[in-house]
């Protein structure tokens, strides 16, 4: 296992992600929103945290990720940067923070940099918004794209299914993933759309390319953290792997708790002063 985990201890930054998609290496990203995890996903060796707005769902309960705003954002930013050293911090900027105008995009910006302290931030969108990418990156902000299905704009949709099925969306979406290149961004997200479709962005960009539902044959791979740890059970799209079973270990280990107290097992003898 420890074989391919990476022993460089620098801070990865944009640049390195770069030359990771140069040399051929996998790109490993998983989200975070607190401090106590983000400091156990950065230990592990991850190269990318994203803060993602699905906070929205996983953190605050809500149906879809278009609730949380851009000061529960900056919250979540804030405390996963203070757990973590090693990986490259990516902030989500939630709906309605950019959708505006490219000066409102700017502002958020600014505000989830100053404030969280991250390394770059990533919205969802492609020639629609590219004045906004634009002007944020024009300000020195490192911004990593996203197409495909994009859960903030659900409503539109009316449905979490594949995307780009149709030639049509497939030509626009790769239409947008070079616009975003040419914009500037440091790397693009593609979720859950046609494996092949998702082989030839990568090898159609210069910059990484990280999927979600998007295949093998892309530059790198993002999860939910509480996903793929088996914490949310009601959750299980194709593309999601548990690498374990949390939920079932955290309930039991509360269960026994409970028992402990109950029959006055615990605290003992060496547990109390």
């Amino acid at each position: 296992m420890s074989s391919y985990i990476s022993n460089d201890t620098r801070k990865v930054t944009t640049h390195r992600l770069w030359e990771m998609k140069q040399r051929g290496e996998k790109i490993s990203m998983l989200t975070s929103y607190d401090y106590t995890m983000a400091q156990i996903v950065d230990n592990a060796g991850m190269d990318v945290i994203l803060v993602g707005d699905s906070a929205s769902n996983v953190m605050a309960g809500n149906v879809t990720t278009l609730p949380i705003t851009l000061d529960q954002m900056i919250y979540h930013g804030k405390s996963v940067v203070k757990g973590v050293k090693r990986a490259l911090v990516v902030v989500d900027m939630p709906f309605g923070s950019y959708q505006g105008n490219l000066y409102e995009g700017l502002a958020s910006a600014i505000r989830i940099m100053k404030e969280s302290h991250a390394d770059a931030i990533k919205l969802e969108g492609g020639e629609e918004i590219i004045d906004t990418v634009k002007r944020i990156i024009a300000s020195g902000i490192p911004v990593m794209g996203h197409l495909g299905l994009m859960p903030q704009s659900i409503n539109k949709y009316g449905t979490y299914t594949v995307r780009a099925k149709s030639d049509d969306e497939a030509e626009k979406l790769v239409r947008d993933a070079h616009l975003l290149e040419e914009a500037g961004c440091f790397a693009l997200v593609l979720e859950k759309i046609p494996a092949s479709l998702a082989e030839r962005v990568a090898k159609e960009l210069s910059i990484p390319v990280i999927g979600i539902g998007a295949g093998g044959h892309v530059d790198g791979q993002v999860l939910v953290a509480q996903d793929m740890l088996g914490m949310n059970n009601g959750f299980s799209p194709r593309f999601l792997r548990r690498y374990a079973d949390l939920h079932t270990i955290i309930t039991n280990a509360l269960q026994q708790y409970i028992n402990d107290v109950k029959t006055m097992d615990f605290p003992n003898e060496k547990e109390q002063y």
